[in-house]
């Protein structure tokens, strides 16, 4: 919740733009005006449905009245232009992951920014769980004693028809890449915001299960981190699931396991117990029915956890202050899956992080 009231407008009008209008919808302060769109007849569909203007011209939908604040729901390969382009006419940015698909665009994006003075905030709804907030707190504290163990797994499942729904999807240029940039990337940012900086990775992987597509739709990294813990990450879009199966994080230490699926937990192993535990497992355990959300629908995630990244953004801008997933937080994940990128690309080579 903010204390101003934001005129905001969305570049997009695919899967991901409903997510963003009906975050903002959800909240108080915040007055969805305008969207943008390049056909115009799917730019009015999104505005009929959510009660704001249609745009197919940008430069008119950035100069709408009143628009303080756009979020960027196109696709990945433009974000920087878009992001440019609102920028420099003093818009506030809430940007989908990844903010763009190279940390030198993602480095250009934030300089652009900073000179035009106004705040970058990146999407990775994921951190805003409350189970988040809990695993991140017993790591602070301690609990797991030295963390020696990180397996990061996102075994998901795409339809040939997915990546032909849309002429960028699967592109290097516009998609960034494929498991690994568009869909893992969500729980590789957890990954990192739980576990620290990475210091190496060595990778494979390729195409397996789909065709026509220029990118990986399976990756396995081995990682080395800053702390010297060691690590997996095992992603995919290849793994059939009718219901989904959900994205997880495993952390180990010699005095404790933790593992959390989508936003719940299914192990909380620790050798020093607390009175609270149990009342962890009741409200943030796993039920035995639950499947993962997006792991084969993209459209089933809840636009909740959107709608908590947007507060941060838009509370941090009442208060002049720095948003918890600003353009530094959001470059590190690009970073990584570059990084793997790379190691595929030279059969494993082992690549160093700066």
């Amino acid at each position: 919740m903010t204390g101003n009231k934001y005129r905001v407008g969305i570049i997009g009008a695919g899967v991901i733009a409903d997510f963003h209008a009906q975050a903002l919808q959800a909240m108080e302060n915040t007055e969805l005006v305008a969207a943008y769109a390049r056909n115009q007849e799917k730019a009015e569909l999104f505005a009929q449905k959510y009660g704001c203007l249609a745009y197919s011209d940008l430069n008119e939908f950035i100069k709408h009245e009143g628009l303080d604040v756009v979020t960027i729901g196109s696709v990945s390969g433009v974000h920087l232009d878009h992001v440019s382009l609102a920028a420099r006419a003093g818009k506030h940015i809430i940007c989908e992951k990844p903010l763009e698909i190279t940390p030198q665009r993602v480095d250009e994006m934030i300089k652009i920014c900073d000179e035009a003075g106004v705040m970058l905030s990146g999407i990775f709804p994921r951190r805003f769980n409350d189970s988040t907030h809990i695993f991140k707190q017993a790591l602070a504290a301690g609990r797991l004693g030295k963390v020696v163990l990180c397996d990061t797994a996102i075994k998901w499942w795409r339809t040939q028809e997915y990546y032909e729904s849309g002429a960028w999807r699967g592109t290097w240029d516009l998609d960034g890449g494929g498991a690994l940039m568009n869909q893992s990337i969500h729980t590789i940012d957890l990954m990192l915001y739980l576990m620290g900086d990475v210091q190496s990775v060595s990778a494979s992987g390729g195409l397996e299960a789909h065709s026509g597509i220029e990118v990986e739709d399976v990756a396995v990294a081995i990682i080395e981190f800053k702390s010297g813990a060691r690590g997996v990450i095992q992603a995919s879009t290849a793994c059939y699931s009718n219901t989904g199966l959900p994205a997880s994080i495993h952390i180990c230490g010699d005095q404790g396991s933790i593992r959390m699926v989508d936003d719940k937990f299914n192990i909380w192993d620790l050798k020093h117990t607390l009175a609270g535990d149990d009342e962890i497992l009741q409200n943030h355990g796993l039920q035995s029915s639950q499947s993962g959300a997006g792991a084969a629908d993209p459209k089933a995630i809840d636009f909740q956890w959107h709608q908590r990244n947007f507060e941060n953004a838009l509370l941090a801008l009442d208060k002049n202050e720095t948003p918890a997933v600003d353009g530094k937080e959001g470059r590190r994940a690009v970073e990584l899956i570059c990084a793997i990128y790379e190691s595929i690309k030279n059969h494993g080579d082992k690549i160093t992080l700066k």
